[in-house]
């Protein structure tokens, strides 16, 4: 069954009420990207910070609707919803019925983190026989292994963790490292986060695995000190953590961080100062990890 697809373009202050608008009218999807992607003008959001906004300044709404729908009346009142004129010119496309399943996989190999370590989908086969298999499919969840930040926590766990260590994944999404340290010898392996689809994701992921991962929302995470604390998150919540992080570290015990921008390296190391002397780790695409050792003082 082939599809209808269009796409405009519309200021930041409209793009939210334009894409619920065009939702509740029908629409399949909608999708937001930058309209000047590509160009000198492209802008980054990266959600903290000097950088936090939802939208860009332009934004490209595309939009897809079954074929046999009105999307061109959707997009009247879709427009009118949001207080914007109805435009005179849009692009639209007749999108081909494919096989969907098969092109998402494809866009989806093994990920070599070292010699030794790999992140597989369900679908492929193990690249290298006996090598140290993380088996990951692309889901709601962050944490494929594909993001600079990952990877510079699974290079350090392959490079660094030491067999029995106990670790805590703070912010587990996916449950990726959580089972990737389970995977390289960790004792007893706890991970965390705010999101209860992230939870259920990683326990999911964890039994496909065959590890053992304990599971916990923040609040219902023991008093408890780890040999290894693990977060990927961002800066800004890094920072904020910097207290609860380090009481979760045993006293010569390790933190790992990443999702740091490498203009926020200084106030992320700032705010672990107290408890951790960090320096930085597998620098990769404008990000920065970093690791340090556990004061026995503070």
């Amino acid at each position: 069954m082939p599809w209808v697809s269009f796409s405009l373009e519309v200021e930041s202050d409209r793009a939210e009420c334009l894409t619920d608008s065009l939702l509740e009218r029908g629409a399949l999807s909608v999708e937001v990207s930058d309209a000047s992607a590509g160009t000198e003008r492209e802008t980054p959001l990266f959600g903290e910070g000097d950088a936090c906004q939802v939208f860009w300044s332009r934004n490209r709404v595309r939009v897809l609707f079954d074929s046999s729908a009105n999307a061109a009346s959707a997009l009247d009142g879709a427009c009118r919803a949001a207080g914007l004129p109805v435009p005179v010119h849009w692009q639209s496309e007749t999108v081909k019925d494919q096989d969907w399943v098969s092109l998402t996989q494809q866009q989806f190999g093994p990920i070599a983190i070292s010699p030794r370590l790999w992140i597989v989908p369900s679908w492929c086969e193990p690249p290298t026989k006996g090598a140290i298999l993380v088996r990951l499919d692309p889901g709601l969840a962050f944490g494929t292994g594909a993001h600079a930040t990952t990877w510079q926590c699974l290079r350090w766990l392959d490079a660094q963790l030491r067999a029995g260590e106990s670790v805590l994944d703070y912010g587990c999404g996916s449950g990726i490292l959580a089972i990737a340290a389970a995977k390289l010898g960790a004792g007893r392996v706890a991970a965390t986060d705010i999101d209860p689809a992230a939870l259920s994701a990683a326990r999911s992921n964890a039994s496909k695995n065959a590890v053992a991962i304990d599971l916990y929302a923040p609040a219902e995470l023991r008093d408890e000190c780890f040999d290894v604390v693990v977060a990927n998150i961002l800066a800004n919540p890094l920072k904020l953590l910097a207290p609860v992080l380090a009481h979760h570290t045993r006293a010569g015990g390790r933190v790992v961080l990443a999702g740091i921008l490498e203009r926020q390296v200084a106030a992320v190391t700032s705010a672990f100062a107290e408890w951790f002397d960090l320096t930085a780790i597998h620098p990769l695409e404008g990000w920065i990890g970093l690791a340090g050792v556990r004061s026995t003082m503070g």
